[in-house]
This record gives structure tokens, sequence and C-alpha cells, in this order.
């Protein structure tokens, strides 16, 4: 049984056997047909995902999505012996990936058994040639939007993790509201390189575990307003 895979193929077994009834057709327009076979608008889209399984973009586990701002500038996949999956920047977009471009694997999770409780988002993260880095996020939403979020990039300790480096530990602990109605959470990768993530685990932590919110930063009144004190 021949698959997407086999479509150049296919597209030749048609001309040829159109061509032994005294149809005419161009090998571009017995793609397109290939195309519609398999329920796709035009060979382009077909062709695209043909290139992305022969370059190794892979399905990603159950329950995990792509999302982010240039999906289409990344691959995707898992990779088994490390029990892993990855993110990676294609190298035939080397010259249109920017600094802000990012792609994340992520899922959601419905909130109501978490509310009013203290999570810990946790896993392990690894790169190669992570230009802008690599980090863990957790985003709490509620009915309005976003009620908590952070993505350690504020953090120059713990924070995303850059360059080439083997197996670390990032962490991220929120307050979940009792509004809350999504966990959402993942990794991403900014800008060129490869990252692996490994190890996810969002568990419940007492309240002497410091958190992460922005609310913890807060300073408790106006503080060096005539910029006197240095850091």
């Amino acid at each position: 049984m021949h698959t997407f895979m086999d479509a150049k193929l296919m597209a030749k077994l048609l001309r040829q056997a159109l061509a032994e009834r005294s149809v005419e057709l161009s090998h571009s327009d017995c793609l397109e047909l290939v195309a519609r076979q398999f329920g796709l608008a035009n060979w382009n889209i077909l062709s695209a995902r043909i290139d992305d399984l022969a370059t190794g973009d892979g399905p990603l586990p159950k329950g995990w999505i792509r999302s982010g701002k240039s999906p289409s500038f990344y691959r995707t996949g898992v990779d088994t012996a490390l029990g892993a999956a990855w993110l990676e920047s294609r190298p035939e977009y080397a010259a249109s990936i920017r600094e802000d471009d990012y792609c994340t694997v992520m899922q959601t999770v419905d909130a109501a058994a978490y509310r009013g409780q203290r999570l810990q988002l946790s896993a392990q993260l690894k790169v190669e040639r992570a230009v802008s880095g690599a980090t863990i996020w957790f985003r709490i939403d509620g009915p309005m939007g976003s009620l908590r979020f952070e993505n350690l990039e504020r953090y120059e300790k713990g924070g995303p993790v850059v360059g080439s480096t083997d197996w670390m530990q990032r962490a991220i602990v929120l307050d979940v509201p009792d509004e809350a109605t999504t966990l959402n959470f993942g990794f991403y990768l900014k800008a060129g390189g490869k990252c692996w993530a490994r190890g996810f685990a969002l568990e419940r932590v007492d309240d002497t575990v410091p958190l992460n919110t922005p609310d913890d930063a807060a300073l408790p009144r106006p503080t060096n307003l005539d910029f006197v004190q240095l850091a």
C-alpha cells in the first residue's frame, strides 16, 4: 500500500496509465492529483510534509503540541533512547531566524484539580549551539486571560540554558488561584540551535518552597527613587 512518501512514484505511474488511454498530463499535473488523493489542497503542502519526514521531523508525544511565534522555522521530534522530546532550528531558515523567534512544545491541563495549591513544574534541559537559549515555562490562565506566568528569562542563575551543555535541571513554582481555568506549560527554544527536554513533573509543594512569581520580587515600598543606590 502506498503512502504519501511514494507520491512522486504514484504521479509517474498515474501519468503512464493516463498516456496509455491517450490522456496527456504533465508530471506536475499528476503530482497535484496525487496530493488531492491524500486530501490535501496542492502539491506544495504534500511536498512540505514529505520534507518534514525526510529531515527527521516526527510526531510529538501524545498530549503535547507544537506552538510558538515561528514554529515553521523549527523541527520537533522524540529521542526514545534519551526519553526526551527535542526542538531544532531548521538550517535552511538560518538567515531568516531572529533572536526573538521561538518554537515551543507544550500542553494544556484543566486547572480544577489544582486550584489553591502551590505547584512546581520541573524538567531537565540539554542544548547544542543554543544561540538565545532554551527554557521551561509555566502559565496559569483564568476566564479573562493570564493570571500567572514564568519562563525564567529574568534569572541569571537557574535561567535559560545557552550554548552547548549536558542535562541541567530547571524548576518553576507558582500558586494556582481559585479562578484558574487551565495550566499551560512546556519548553521552548529561541533563535537557533537544538534542545532536548525530559523528566517533566508537575507536583504540589508546600508553602516553604519560594515562588517564582513577579509578586515575590515586589518591593514593600517605593525605593531608591533618586537612583543614588547602585545594585
